[in-house]
């Protein structure tokens, strides 16, 4: 099993963090003018989110009819590894461990934004790690 029990689990922290990278005051005016929906299809578990990137932001949990300009494949546990700031999504790309459907160049563009982030993560998940007794 991965670190992630089940799709809700994943929408509270990585649906989390985004929820509140719109509110990030460095990071949420970036990634409201990106102009983009961007889709993420996650296995183990399964679960699908769409993240609007717009003045009207928002993190949908689930299937949505959202079109979206870009849809990521990934592993939860990949995401959660990303969050960290231990995973290289280009590099995951390139090999085929991310798949995309869209254009990368826009999802690559974001990367950079997420960084400051990263600790909003780590601390998201701080006690699931300590109940695991992983990433401590």
């Amino acid at each position: 099993m991965g670190f992630f029990t089940d799709a809700a689990e994943l929408d509270t922290y990585i649906g989390g963090v985004f929820r509140d990278a719109f509110d990030h005051p460095e990071s949420g005016p970036k990634l409201k003018g990106a102009n983009l929906v961007m889709r993420v299809i996650y296995t183990d578990p399964d679960c699908e989110m769409t993240m609007v990137f717009r003045d009207d932001s928002r993190v949908i949990a689930g299937p949505s009819d959202e079109k979206a300009d870009v849809t990521l494949l990934m592993r939860g546990d990949t995401a959660d590894q990303f969050w960290r700031g231990e995973y290289n999504l280009a590099i995951g790309l390139a090999k085929g461990q991310v798949k995309a459907k869209g254009p990368v160049n826009k999802i690559l563009k974001l990367v950079p934004l997420t960084k400051p982030l990263f600790p909003m993560y780590r601390e998201k998940v701080a006690t699931k790690d300590a109940q695991a007794g992983t990433h401590a």
